[in-house]
């Protein structure tokens, strides 16, 4: 018995110690080490955290740059536009580049049939008079408003090619809000890349004829009871051309150096914008003359047409009820030469 409580003793003793106190001993160890590591690699995240974020963020910079330009002259970067519409997606089109535009005229002027000629572009959208409507130019803020809206691609028109649109604008005449707020209007067309074109008459004896004929079609609406601006047919636009105004003549000189004034001023105002300046008689006489407003708007070459038919075709002697007075008062001035006729049809 006492051997056997020795043997117990000393197997207690010698043999179970090595299995139970170096195995909680490694296990401290090892505890020690994972707490260690993890200490390390927190030390090392926030070392490096920073510039980590910062180049993750620098390369979902990179991917968000615009459209590229492929062989665009530095010099006409700020007239090209990636447009992103809130209304629509351009899809396929989102890096067609557009070019913006304004068409800046005088009532009369041949800015309808001119407009109409654009839009027969597969990709120009020409969006119309915009600002005929008063509310849209109140005030600056009304009109930088409706600007931003129509070169963002939200404007909708009949004229709308929307996704594939390459280049994008309207018609302002000179009077609605133009030359009031000229000063604010060429900086928003310098910081936004808008290019002007101009479209003026030579002869303003003959858009005077023009403005008193639609102006006496507003109240006698010759067309079945309609007042039409702009028409499609011949027979439209010889009952249009039976009204024959008579022209003040003590105020005519005056009303002609009026209008003079007011393209001169325009082109002065907006001669430091990207622009160009066209006359209805040189477009009509000269067909290839849109040519260079295509040129002018970087779009490639396609044949333009316009269903509007002309109305006032006959020479100026046979337009005007008091001709003989109308030549009188005209003869030996400067406006002379606007008593011949200037086109042919």
């Amino acid at each position: 018995m006492m051997e056997d409580c020795c043997y117990f003793n000393k197997d207690s003793l010698i043999i179970k110690p090595p299995k139970k106190y170096p195995l909680v001993l490694w296990m401290a160890v090892l505890a020690l080490v994972m707490i260690s590591g993890v200490y390390i690699c927190v030390l090392c995240l926030k070392q490096r955290g920073i510039p980590a974020t910062s180049n993750v963020i620098k390369v979902r910079f990179k991917e968000l740059q615009p459209c590229p330009h492929p062989g665009i002259p530095q010099s006409e970067v700020p007239y090209v536009h990636y447009p992103e519409p809130t209304t629509y997606s351009r899809n396929e089109c989102a890096c067609t580049p557009v070019r913006f535009f304004a068409i800046l005229s005088m009532q009369r002027s041949g800015s309808g049939w001119f407009e109409t000629l654009l839009n027969s572009h597969v990709n120009v959208s020409s969006n119309g008079e915009i600002f005929s409507v008063k509310e849209r130019r109140n005030n600056i803020s009304s009109i930088m408003h409706t600007l931003d809206k129509v070169y963002n691609l939200d404007w909708y028109s009949s004229a709308s090619k929307n996704e594939c649109t390459a280049a994008v604008g309207f018609k302002w005449m000179l009077n609605q809000g133009l030359m009031q707020h000229h000063d604010e209007i060429v900086k928003y067309f310098k910081r936004r890349g808008v290019s002007a074109i101009f479209l003026f008459r030579r002869n303003l004896l003959r858009r005077m004829v023009s403005v008193l004929a639609n102006t006496h079609d507003r109240d006698a609406k010759q067309l079945n009871g309609t007042h039409k601006a702009h028409v499609h047919s011949k027979d439209e636009a010889d009952v249009l051309a039976r009204y024959k105004p008579t022209i003040n003549t003590t105020l005519l000189v005056a009303k002609l150096e009026q209008m003079h004034k007011c393209g001169a001023d325009a082109l002065e105002y907006f001669k430091t914008t990207r622009h160009i300046a066209l006359y209805y008689e040189d477009l009509v006489n000269k067909r290839n003359k849109v040519k260079d407003v295509l040129k002018f708007l970087r779009l490639p070459k396609r044949k333009l047409s316009s269903r509007h038919v002309k109305i006032h075709t006959r020479p100026l002697s046979d337009q005007v009820e008091n001709w003989d007075a109308v030549y009188n008062t005209l003869k030996g001035t400067e406006y002379e030469s606007f008593l011949h006729a200037d086109y042919q049809m």
